[in-house]
């Protein structure tokens, strides 16, 4: 075990840490992340549209398209705002105006992307003659093609900014105005490139990109409990390191789980039925079935650790027991320490592996339903648990179940 531990340290940290600090994976990660506020909005619009009150929906049914539109134009339209974060944020790693790299971004994706209708023919009522776009090709669908589109963009801006091409005007003239005229080349290269694959070549970069990562997102983030098992492993080994784990599978995963829980929400939204939803290992089910205070399922260490024998372990449980409420675990995880620690190691492994099998079964046997809504990380688990899945109580007693089996399996080690 020491000699692993000590292969971890000195070949296998340099090299997560080096591409966890990967300036693309990074804007990945932050540009995804940047759009958190937008979707929680969204989802407690889902929530507010199918409350489970006998006549809710006859009562709020004259109101239903006008009450759907903070939804639509928040998560119906997130591979959109994504573009413009992950664009923005590559652009900061380099040191260019995040505003005119945002906007370039946007303009890549929606070019590449979009393909306006035209409607020669109005319908009565219904829409005029002219030209239109779906918001469906700017929802979570999109949003692998928003990533790369943006990269594209802000490499091309960088590239042409770094070789001084571009227009540059008088020192007197005041800087919005210089910044505007400054990324008036990129855009025009940007525009026809893209442009140019698009319509010149045919060529839908947009609908490859989803194809080429559907078959690892349907591993990952649908319905595969080895893909489900694969994920919780790694976040938890990669912990056990002293690495945050999340951190090194964000720019992979966290846009796999983002595509999935908005399409849950986007099926919900038009169903209403949580039991029959598309995507089984969305964030939040790992979040409020299996990380019960953190990612190892902690919370039931730090409450051993407040009845332990131990003056330091009793002081650190009464320390963590707090923030692990609410499903922040680093001061335990670092403080008993967690890591690098071969004792305590095997069960942080081993509980989240456990409770992802239970909460599985739980979930495709149709006792619990899926999850509909995002709500912050904070929340309590079991409240959260019970909210994301349209109200349904079996979801909270799993969640109960779970944290149950978490003490059983940690006080075999917590001294």
């Amino acid at each position: 075990m020491n000699r692993f531990m000590a292969f971890m340290e000195r070949k296998v940290m340099p090299v997560t840490q080096k591409v966890a600090a990967q300036r693309h994976l990074l804007a990945v990660r932050n540009g995804v992340l940047s759009t958190l506020p937008l979707t929680i909005v969204g989802s407690f619009f889902v929530i507010f549209l199918n409350l489970p009150i006998e006549g809710y929906n006859d009562w709020i049914a004259p109101f239903r398209d006008i009450l759907d539109v903070p939804f639509r134009f928040t998560v119906g339209l997130m591979a959109l705002y994504a573009s413009f974060g992950v664009g923005a944020s590559l652009a900061a790693s380099y040191n260019l105006s995040q505003l005119n790299a945002g906007f370039l971004s946007v303009l890549a994706f929606l070019i590449s992307t979009v393909v306006p209708i035209k409607i020669d023919q109005p319908v009565k009522g219904v829409i005029d003659a002219g030209r239109y776009i779906s918001i469906g090709d700017l929802g979570a669908a999109s949003l692998f093609g928003a990533i790369v589109t943006s990269l594209i963009a802000v490499e091309i801006y960088h590239f042409l900014i770094k070789r001084n091409i571009s227009i540059k005007l008088p020192e007197s003239v005041p800087p919005a105005v210089a910044n505007s005229f400054t990324a008036l080349i990129p855009t025009v290269v940007v525009a026809l490139l893209f442009w140019g694959i698009r319509y010149g070549l045919g060529f839908d970069l947009n609908t490859i990109i989803t194809t080429i990562i559907s078959p690892l997102q349907s591993i990952l983030v649908g319905n595969s409990l080895i893909g489900g098992l694969l994920t919780v492993f790694f976040i938890v080994f990669f912990w056990s390191f002293g690495i945050h784990g999340p951190a090194i599978l964000d720019p992979l995963i966290r846009p796999m789980w983002d595509t999935a829980i908005l399409a849950n929400m986007d099926k919900f939204a038009f169903s209403g039925n949580a039991h029959q939803l598309p995507n089984l290992f969305t964030e939040q089910f790992l979040q409020w079935f299996v990380w019960i205070g953190g990612a190892g399922s902690t919370l039931a260490l730090a409450i051993l650790f407040m009845f332990s024998k131990a003056k330091f372990l009793k002081d650190l449980g009464r320390l963590s027991v707090i923030p692990g409420l609410f499903n922040i675990n680093e001061p335990i995880i670092f403080g008993a320490p967690i890591v690098m620690n071969p004792i305590l190691i095997i069960p942080f492994i081993i509980t989240p592996i456990v409770t992802t099998i239970i909460s599985y079964f739980a979930t495709i046997s149709g006792l619990v339903p899926l999850m509909m809504a995002k709500l912050p990380f904070t929340v309590l688990s079991p409240i959260a648990a019970v909210i994301s899945t349209d109200w349904s109580i079996a979801a909270g007693l799993l969640v109960i179940i779970n944290f149950i089996i978490s003490l059983i399996i940690y006080s075999n080690f917590a001294d």
